[in-house]
């Protein structure tokens, strides 16, 4: 939304005689417009933005399924972390993230699939959380994944931080207290 007056009409508004009380009122007019801006995002329910992040996900995850590389690297903000497994260095930034990832592309058959089953949004729509399960090729549990995700722009989503985990194939708690 802009400013209902120009800059010209303002700085002729402030060599007028009657000057402090117009430019008073059409800045307010102009910073009241501007507000209704910056309220866009608070517009939308929770619900709605769950929704958002979790659509974002899926199709962050269907780059995989489709294999496209430049599909996935769209998904990633600029100064993007991702987290490898074994406790190793973290990943940061878009391009070291990217380059590292590139290798699960290569091949026809995606490695693995993920798939959000949990999602929240902050109040402020400025971040949101995912996490889900990870299934191997062949469909079986492998891990959990956990990602934070930016509102870059209006409905446009970007990975900032991931990271995932091994899933515990422990026995079941009537399992270990069998002698």
């Amino acid at each position: 939304m802009s400013c209902p007056v120009s800059s010209t009409h303002l700085l002729q508004r402030t060599t007028d005689r009657r000057g402090t009380r117009a430019v008073v009122v059409v800045a307010a007019a102009c910073i009241m417009s501007l507000a209704g801006c910056a309220t866009n995002a608070q517009r939308q329910s929770v619900a709605e933005l769950r929704q958002q992040v979790a659509d974002t996900e899926r199709a962050f995850a269907r780059t995989m399924a489709d294999r496209d590389y430049a599909a996935f690297t769209s998904f990633l903000s600029d100064e993007t972390i991702f987290f490898p497994g074994d406790n190793a260095v973290p990943l940061r930034g878009k391009e070291r993230v990217a380059q590292s990832w590139k290798r699960f592309y290569e091949k026809p058959e995606a490695p693995f699939s993920w798939e959000p089953d949990w999602v929240e949004v902050l109040d402020s729509a400025t971040l949101a959380l995912s996490s889900g399960p990870v299934h191997d090729a062949k469909h079986k549990l492998i891990g959990r994944f956990t990602s934070i995700w930016r509102q870059e722009a209006p409905g446009v989503w970007r990975i900032v931080f991931d990271k995932g985990s091994d899933v515990c194939d422990c026995p079941s708690p009537e399992d270990r207290y069998v002698c």
